[in-house]
């Protein structure tokens, strides 16, 4: 199978396309415009390349929301896809020895990325899944900018600010809030307009320290990628220790790989810090590492892996969460 590396941009698709002879491989390249119109080019182009589209493999990054539309084209036409993380081909192009960046190197190195390593297959969501998806998404800038808005608000109140301007700003919150209780309705309304999207959001609220608008962000992500364990869950999100250990000389403690999306992290800690106080399974793993000696940190962060578990459990087996289910820590 021949390995298309795409690196997305806004504007273009920057694209290499490994080809192997006689034990030589060799590459060829592309830029198209991010269209619909620029991934009907690029198909065309494979064609003159003698590439059949059952043929090629698909790499290319998560970049927002750029990469969707190339993505969802590509797998329609018959190509195998896999979207990986961007952090995934920075560490792979190190160990190329690749030190330049630019879009024409990072096709390149993305098309090696797919040869050697073969990343699984992606499939794209169902339309209420990126409807659901989303709303969620315009829920967290939202939630964003009243935050903004109301850390403004308190600082105009603390100062010699004109009156003109304070009203705007609380005319500002108002306007917030209220786009937020209207999106929230409305996104109430898709869940049940969709029985299989609320049985999953109910699913996960059965667990202690899980609320709605975590079960709502939990469903959008468990129903976009194909995860086949609880341990691929927690990687993706980011929730695995990295060990920094080497000889007598480097000792340091194991971080958190972060590697995920950073606002799916952000809404598990916070879940987690509920979480270690009234759900039993994520209570029991956290204070028996505190009495171990393990820093607070580093035992809320085993928390919210554990409760990542839970969620992908819950999810995965179709049954409420279980109090008394016999688990290993």
């Amino acid at each position: 199978m021949m390995s298309l590396g795409i690196d997305v941009s806004k504007a273009k698709l920057h694209t290499a396309l490994e080809l192997s002879e006689q034990e030589r491989v060799k590459l060829k390249t592309k830029t198209v415009p991010n269209t619909a119109a620029g991934v009907e080019a690029l198909i065309d182009w494979l064609g003159r390349q003698g590439a059949r589209p059952e043929a090629v493999h698909v790499v290319l990054e998560a970049t927002g929301p750029y990469h969707e539309t190339a993505a969802e084209l590509l797998h329609g036409r018959g190509l195998t896809v896999s979207i990986v993380n961007p952090a995934q081909a920075r560490d792979f192009a190190r160990g190329l020895a690749v030190r330049t960046k630019t879009d024409a190197v990072d096709a390149k190195v993305l098309a090696r990325f797919g040869a050697l390593l073969k990343p699984a297959p992606w499939t794209p969501p169902s339309p209420e899944v990126r409807f659901l998806r989303a709303l969620l998404a315009r829920q967290r800038a939202l939630i964003e900018d009243l935050r903004r808005e109301r850390n403004r608000l308190e600082k105009v109140e603390a100062t010699h600010t004109p009156a003109l301007v304070r009203d705007s700003v609380r005319e500002s919150i108002a306007f917030l809030e209220a786009a937020l209780a209207k999106l929230q309705q409305q996104i109430d309304d898709h869940l049940d307009g969709h029985p299989q999207l609320r049985e999953d959001v109910d699913l996960l609220t059965s667990i202690p320290a899980v609320g709605l608008k975590v079960a709502q962000r939990f469903v959008a992500l468990l129903q976009s990628r194909p995860f086949t364990s609880a341990q691929q869950f927690a990687a993706y999100l980011g929730l695995v220790p990295v060990e920094r250990q080497s000889g007598t000389s480097v000792q340091g403690r194991a971080r958190l790989s972060k590697a995920g999306p950073a606002h799916a992290r952000a809404t598990l800690y916070m879940a987690a810090v509920t979480a270690i106080r009234y759900n039993p399974h994520v209570k029991d793993l956290y204070e028996r590492l505190l009495a171990r000696g393990k820093p607070k940190m580093v035992a809320l962060g085993a928390a919210m892996r554990k409760l990542a578990h839970i969620c992908f459990g819950v999810f995965k087996n179709r049954r409420p969460y279980q109090p008394d289910y016999a688990s290993a820590a």
